[in-house]
């Protein structure tokens, strides 16, 4: 089974990704994994802290001659900010007490109250450090190494941001346009359109003067995904919800919708079911439009995967909200670090991740394999399969 964990503090000497269960023979480039952790960096309205950090993978196990070896696969990204934080998060204690820089005065909308209160700790500094959104970047490395397994079966996952704020893409965007916004050397706020981007600016200009924080919507689309992930037979092997759950596990990701969802929920039957359709002359099925988001009864039906992320402001603001100083228990503003005003654009980047790792466990699940090879003849075999049904 393809799984994974991940361990590391915002502030620690590292991040540290493990994953099980890949084939042999996979091709991994560590170019191809750095250049999505410096996707994630990117996007208007980042912190002080994108600076510091340029994040680099290492591979240190699982990988030989750019090939997968059927091993557990680890991957070390070191944090550079860590120089500064020695004597602040020492592994062991430092004769003398060393330096500290508790956090007693809880963010509104972060893990840092009720962690504190769950762990007994009275110092929300060893919640902060694990809850920071700095976790994903093992996410996105594992997940370059999910997309290196999909993308050798033709399957493609990628992000843009149709909202920050109020300002929304009142249109659909297109793949073509999704791709090429993708390779983008230069990122602004990931959105296909630019005079809907340059509105978006000015919202996120608007929230920085003001000392505030704006959130807003990504959506990824898988594409080229065969029929038949998941299944309808348990609550959770639903590829819908699996995929639901991986967004929502995002930090400050309050909501998700798979396909049309929000539209459908205020039509009516008839003007939201995809029709179903059959080419003689192809031999295939197709739909009439793609409302389901590529799944339906949690079994993807062949069309593109359509996922959006709804994320709320982050909780770190330097205009810090009402909060209780944990050591008085007298009313005091939240605490402040260094952070973001905008992440949407890096949101969808993390998302894009965790739909590739949920497609590449579903996809595992199915066609199973100890080589890359013995992987492609089950795959190679089912498409038959499907071709004659």
């Amino acid at each position: 089974m393809f799984r994974f964990e991940t361990a590391g503090e915002s502030h620690g000497e590292c991040l540290v990704a493990t994953l099980t269960g890949l084939p042999a023979d996979i091709p991994i480039s560590i170019q191809a994994i750095n250049h999505e952790l410096w996707r994630r960096q990117q996007g208007y309205g980042r912190g002080g802290r994108m600076k510091i950090e340029t994040d680099q993978a290492e591979v240190v196990a699982g990988v030989r001659h750019s090939k997968t070896i059927g091993a557990p696969i680890a991957i070390l990204i070191r944090n550079r900010d860590w120089k500064n934080w020695t004597e602040i998060l020492p592994v062991e204690r430092i004769e003398g007490g060393g330096e500290a820089k508790p956090v007693t005065r809880p963010r509104p909308g972060h893990a840092d109250l009720a962690g504190c209160i769950k762990y007994n700790f009275h110092d929300a500094r060893y919640v902060l450090e694990r809850a920071s959104a700095r976790e994903t970047t093992a996410r996105v490395a594992v997940g370059a190494i999910a997309k290196a397994l999909l993308g050798a079966f033709g399957i493609e996952v990628l992000s843009h941001v149709i909202a920050v704020g109020a300002e929304r893409l009142q249109r659909q965007a297109t793949w073509e346009e999704i791709v090429a916004n993708s390779r983008k050397t230069e990122v602004l706020l990931g959105c296909v359109d630019p005079e809907t981007e340059g509105r978006m600016k000015e919202a996120v200009d608007v929230a920085y003067r003001t000392g505030d924080t704006i959130g807003g919507i990504f959506e990824v689309v898988a594409r080229n995904v065969p029929v038949g992930l998941g299944s309808h037979i348990t609550w959770d092997s639903r590829l819908d919800g699996r995929l639901a759950q991986a967004i929502v596990s995002m930090q400050a990701v309050k909501g998700v919708e798979v396909g049309s969802a929000e539209e459908q929920a205020a039509s009516y039957g008839s003007k939201v079911q995809d029709t179903i359709h059959y080419d003689k002359e192809d031999h295939r099925f197709f739909r009439g439009a793609n409302k389901a988001g590529g799944l339906e009864g949690g079994i993807t039906n062949g069309s593109d995967i359509y996922v959006r992320g709804f994320l709320k402001p982050i909780s770190t603001l330097r205009r810090p909200l009402e909060s209780v100083d944990l050591e008085t228990r007298d009313p005091a503003a939240a605490a402040y670090e260094r952070s973001d005003v905008c992440v949407v654009p890096a949101a969808g980047v993390i998302g894009e991740a965790m739909v590739a790792i949920v497609l590449a466990q579903a996809f595992l699940e199915k066609f199973g394999g100890d080589s890359l090879a013995e992987t492609r003849r089950n795959f190679d075999g089912y498409l038959q399969q499907v071709r004659e049904f």
